[in-house]
């Protein structure tokens, strides 16, 4: 069995299927294979030879010994050859070296998906040229002589290295030829590598389905201005996400996950599967209205109650500058507040949210991103500022999925903040009432009673800002543990680092390098 998790990009071609498999190599343990010609094989596959910097999608060669890292995996093949014979083939440990197991088989795939038979290539060359030559028509008819120079210079080099190294920088741009399909015909993607039973799982669906919808005309109007300036051929529009009827014909069984499905996953679901009890007993949160005239001295009040319980608040507001401005006054007023909005970049993001589940600050003021997925168990109070402003903020399933971020902890409270009471407003009290009706009379029935969730506060951030290359300290021995190891565990600690270093000098880190290489010398004076 085999599950993947990918995100809307699956709908992008990908090369065809058939070519990924017939051009893979099987080798045979006791097979007659020529270790040279397994080599040029290999290099057809978009594999490189390099003996240094040994990684995936590479292979190297020493003696009768052929040692490859296929490009979907971490460990090395070691294929070991007894003139032409397949003698052994040895799964290794990437780091230490060591034997994991012996194959009795082993195929190797292609390091690319867009891979074409040799065959197959000078169709499409010979395709490629030949509307190369229609287009550089038009465009002089037009009057665009600079561009028809540029489309001229790029598709010839690229024609020359797909026909010299069999791949170019690029080369899905003419995957319509390279796969032999027609004009307008959708390309073959993900969904299509899977066999006909599969099933699909749509998590945050009412999300992902419009996302879908529009992946088709957004990648169109961007690629319709490379074809008009001659950065690109006229086909490199068949280099493109699925259609949303496309992806509807190659789908099987799915299952939409919401919290809020949207109008599609209910009209096309034969079954509406509500997952409404949390193991935890918890139950959605208490909703307030509060009218729109004095709402931020409201909420300031409600601020100083939670923060005294040692709890966290969520303020949503319509606009950046109502996040900023609103923010900028509870600082004033000695509130410890933070705003986040689209302005803020992730590896941000990350931080804020960490620092306010570490109680650095309280309240944290933002716009659209405190919806789907943020789970902070923390947070007892959520503020929902002009919650009758109509629009795409205060809609319905905003509304919901806003006030479950209050759902993680026993004290959960909502406040609305509205004068008016609009569709929007009612649909979210009628469902969040419906579901704390049911989920109370199933505590009732059962005796649970509600905890909040507990969950460590990962340090993400720490992770994420961290050097590439590094190598974690504690993945050093300290001088006190150098005197608990093993010599082959110092041995094994010293290969991880030299692949380190290499790593950071192919990365131009020689600072980092160097210090990784005398850590390898100081553990090297304990053999």
């Amino acid at each position: 069995d085999v599950i993947i998790v990918a995100s809307v990009s699956c709908i992008y071609g990908l090369g065809s299927p058939a070519n990924y498999r017939d051009m893979s190599i099987t080798l045979d343990r006791g097979s007659v294979h020529e270790r040279d010609d397994v080599m040029r094989r290999l290099v057809g596959l978009q594999y490189t030879r390099n003996e240094i910097g040994f990684e995936r999608g590479t292979f190297r060669a020493r003696g009768d010994t052929l040692e490859i890292i296929p490009a979907y995996q971490e460990d090395i093949v070691r294929i070991e050859f007894f003139g032409d014979e397949v003698e052994r083939i040895i799964i290794l440990d990437p780091i230490s070296g060591h034997p994991k197991r012996e194959e009795e088989e082993i195929t190797i795939y292609p390091a690319s998906h867009f891979i074409t038979p040799s065959e197959r290539m000078q169709h499409a060359t010979e395709a490629i040229e030949e509307e190369l030559e229609e287009r550089l028509e038009e465009l002089k008819a037009e009057g665009k002589l600079l561009e028809a120079q540029r489309l001229g210079q790029r598709t010839r080099y690229d024609l020359e290295m797909m026909q010299e190294m069999g791949y170019c920088s690029g080369i899905e741009n003419y995957s319509r030829h390279l796969d032999g399909r027609s004009p307008g015909q959708p390309p073959s993607v993900l969904i299509d590598y899977f066999p006909s039973d599969f099933l699909m799982v749509i998590d945050e669906s009412h999300q992902t389905i419009p996302q879908v919808r529009g992946m088709y005309n957004g990648d169109r109007s961007r690629k319709l201005t490379l074809v008009d300036y001659g950065f690109r051929l006229p086909s490199a529009l068949d280099n493109r996400p699925l259609m949303f009827p496309e992806f509807e014909e190659r789908l099987n069984q799915v299952i939409f996950t919401s919290a809020t499905p949207g109008p599609y996953e209910l009209s096309h679901s034969k079954r509406v599967i509500e997952q409404i009890i949390r193991p935890t007993g918890l139950v959605d949160p208490e909703l307030v209205i509060h009218p729109v005239t004095g709402q931020v001295d409201h909420l300031i009040e409600q601020v100083r109650i939670v923060v005294e319980r040692s709890e966290r608040v969520l303020v949503t507001t319509l606009t950046k500058r109502m996040a900023e401005d609103l923010t900028e006054y509870l600082v004033d007023l000695g509130v410890r507040a933070r705003y986040l909005h689209s302005e803020i970049d992730t590896l941000e993001r990350i931080e804020i949210l960490r620092d306010l589940r570490l109680g650095k600050f309280d309240v944290l003021v933002g716009i659209n991103l405190l919806r789907e997925g943020l789970d902070l168990p923390e947070v007892s109070l959520v503020a929902i500022l002009d919650a009758d402003k109509e629009g795409f903020l205060r809609s319905g399933t905003s509304l919901i999925q806003t006030i479950g971020r209050a759902a993680r902890n026993v004290r959960g409270k909502v406040i609305l903040y509205a004068d008016v009471m609009t569709d929007s407003i009612r649909y979210a009290i009628d469902e969040t009432n419906r579901r704390r009706k049911i989920q109370i009379a199933y505590n009732e029935e059962h005796g649970i009673t509600p905890k909040t969730i507990e969950r460590n506060i990962a340090d993400i951030a720490q992770a994420i800002n961290a050097p590439q290359a590094a190598v974690p300290r504690s993945a050093v021995p300290t001088q006190d543990e150098l005197q608990q190891i093993s010599p082959s565990e110092i041995l094994q600690t010293i290969e991880r680092l030299k692949t380190e270093m290499q790593r950071a000098a192919d990365n131009l880190e020689f600072e980092h390098a160097a210090t990784l290489r005398d850590e390898i010398r100081r553990l090297r004076k304990k053999l």
